[in-house]
């Protein structure tokens, strides 16, 4: 994609709303299906819905969309509101696979993907709160 055809945001390329939605109900349905994914699925308690919606929201206004997190709850504040969840390598290595399953199977460009998947690296290494 030249830079003429590139959308402005993140948001846009991606396709908006409802293919942010796809995006993350992949993701969260690999978590559950996929025993690769079983430290990153024990982190998530029971139930996912509620962090279905949390990371919806997050992710439009932080690939340029709506703002929806930050109208319902404030500056998102990852690290402080990840510190009562263990996350180490393992988590932070599941959760960059999971995403990167779920652009690769929800049709994210090739270009995004890997745009998308070295921010996802640093804020998920940031995201640690233990050695291992």
């Amino acid at each position: 994609m030249s830079s003429e055809q590139t959308p402005a945001t993140a948001f846009e390329w991606v396709g908006g709303e409802a293919r942010v939605r796809e995006l993350v109900d992949r993701f969260y349905d690999l978590m559950d299906l996929e025993p690769a994914y079983a430290r990153l699925r024990a982190a998530h308690g029971t139930g996912l819905d509620d962090a279905r919606d949390k990371l919806f929201w997050f992710l439009c206004g932080w690939l340029g969309g709506p703002d929806h997190y930050t109208s319902r709850f404030g500056h998102p504040r990852l690290r402080a509101r990840h510190l009562p969840f263990r996350i180490g390598v393992a988590e932070r290595d599941q959760w960059l696979a999971c995403m990167g399953q779920a652009m690769q199977e929800t049709g994210v460009d090739p270009a995004l993907q890997a745009r998308l998947a070295e921010s996802f690296a640093g804020t998920a290494d940031w995201m640690r709160n233990v050695g291992a």
